[in-house]
């Protein structure tokens, strides 16, 4: 019954069973099309449950495959048996060695360590010894461990990790890698020092077909939305953009919002046109987890090449460097690590008789970038 005052529906009216099926953290109890994948990882990590040091794995496949999920999945079931500790880092959010270890100490020690004052081997050697002492297991997941590679910190932060056992003796530790940055070859940019002891079991997630896609979404449907909420032709719609972008996460925050949509309307039923209304937020979903897993510096940066995009590099630098005083050393990082996001293009060209130089360019409209800025 629609509510006239405010064109909704009522409170305790709503198109959705369940609308936690839709948002990011969400683990599906059924995980659909990934079995090889999940039992390449089951066969790596089995040795933990015995209190045996597990196989290294590495985890590939463009955005929204599944890797995420897939790690929760098993790092849940693994956590829960005894003398094993599993530990999932976000390495949008801590992009560092020490970042690393200090979600690894938290979930060891129940609090966070200092943020400042207390060194890295101080704080190494409170970890290593924990489990020493408690004879666990440690698993460690670095999602998105790509962007240690764009900060230059993923052959230490794995050093550390894979030789604890060295610096103390019975530290059994695991580490399974989680990259969506398909162009980046985790295992040929890491230094010799760490490729000799990482040697992983690989598991790679492509992207789901039409199929597959519709299969996964339906049952999202099923147990999100109220029977006959949401028809079979609005389900096709999302299905068929969601195949179109590749990303699975699109589909599934394009059936919330559709619904959020739907009841703004003060409608029960979802209908093709709430897809249209909502479709360009919802594909545009990585770019905005993108954008704002950046730093204020970053961005800075971002925003610098919004307003002079297609300008060379050099000058684009005179522009940022008004605004942070950063060299351009570090520009030049930050610029690759854009370019690497596919927030920008940073293409060589041939200049007449003076070599080459850069171009900047956003690889977004730039309205669309500015809005989430």
């Amino acid at each position: 019954m629609a509510d006239d005052s405010g064109g909704m529906l009522s409170w305790d009216e709503s198109v959705f069973r369940d609308e936690h099926v839709f948002e990011i953290d969400y683990v599906p109890e059924a995980f659909r099309h990934r079995e090889s994948q999940l039992q390449t990882l089951q066969y790596a990590l089995r040795p933990a449950v015995r209190g045996n040091r597990p196989l290294n794995a590495m985890v590939r496949g463009p955005p929204g495959t599944g890797k995420t999920t897939a790690v929760q999945k098993l790092f849940g079931e693994l956590g829960s048996q005894p003398g094993v500790r599993a530990v999932r880092v976000n390495c949008q959010v801590d992009a560092t060695r020490y970042g690393v270890f200090s979600r690894v100490f938290q979930s060891i020690f129940d609090y966070e360590p200092p943020s400042s004052g207390v060194s890295f081997k101080k704080l190494f050697g409170q970890v290593a010894d924990r489990l020493v002492d408690e004879e666990e297991v440690l698993v460690v997941a670095l999602d998105d461990v790509n962007y240690l590679f764009y900060e230059n910190e993923a052959s230490d932060t794995l050093y550390s990790l894979l030789r604890a056992h060295e610096t103390h003796p019975g530290a059994k530790v695991g580490v399974v890698l989680v990259s969506s940055d398909t162009g980046l070859d985790v295992v040929e940019a890491l230094d010799g020092r760490v490729q000799s002891v990482f040697r992983p079991e690989e598991a790679y997630f492509p992207v789901y077909d039409r199929e597959e896609v519709a299969d996964i979404l339906g049952e999202r449907v099923r147990i999100g939305f109220r029977d006959g909420a949401l028809p079979m032709a609005v389900l096709d719609r999302v299905a068929e953009q969601t195949a179109d972008a590749g990303d699975l996460r699109v589909g599934i925050d394009m059936l919330r919002r559709a619904g959020l949509h739907a009841e703004s309307r003060a409608s029960t039923t979802v209908e093709v046109e709430d897809v249209e209304a909502v479709s360009d937020r919802a594909r545009n979903l990585r770019l905005a987890r993108d954008i704002e897993a950046l730093t204020d510096v970053e961005r800075e940066l971002l925003r610098t090449v919004a307003e002079r995009d297609g300008e060379r590099a050099g000058d684009v630098y005179d522009a940022f460097a008004e605004r942070t005083d950063l060299g351009y050393t570090r520009y030049t990082e930050l610029v690759n690590k854009l370019d690497r996001l596919d927030l920008i293009d940073a293409r060589y060209e041939s200049l007449d008789g003076r070599g080459r130089s850069r171009t900047l360019t956003l690889a977004h409209d730039a309205e669309t970038v500015e809005r989430r800025l």
